[in-house]
């Protein structure tokens, strides 16, 4: 009997230590939706994604020191923000082709729009 008090006691614990850390975790994410990134091809010299933005989703890319040449399969507007706090609207239209040059600015970029986009993108590495 006292091994199972003991357990439920060790249990009792263990959950009320993991739920404030998991409450703070779903406030975080309740506002933003994650973009998606589907991996197509990979190897040393380049990758290949997709990346879906739902309405309101947001990616948090890392600075790019690398060349990025991206197709809008599907178009729509993100609004990037820079660690600085400026910000500045990407207007993709379908069938679009853009080079995005190296960086070493890190931003989020969150779909403003009303409809999804989706981006093919080859990362030159």
């Amino acid at each position: 009997m006292k091994r199972y008090f003991a357990a439920a006691v060790m249990s009792a614990a263990a959950l009320a230590l993991a739920t404030p850390a998991y409450a703070q975790d779903k406030k975080a994410d309740k506002g933003a939706a994650k973009a998606t990134i589907k991996v197509l091809q990979e190897n040393d010299k380049v990758r290949v994604f997709e990346t879906t933005f739902a309405p309101g989703a947001v990616n948090t890319a890392v600075p790019s020191k690398d060349t990025r040449v991206i197709r809008a399969l599907s178009g729509g507007t993100l609004e990037r923000t820079y660690t600085d706090g400026k910000k500045e609207r990407i207007v993709y239209k379908a069938g679009e082709v853009r080079i995005n040059n190296p960086s070493t600015v890190s931003y989020t970029a969150k779909n403003i729009g009303k409809t999804e986009v989706k981006l093919y993108v080859v990362h030159l590495k």
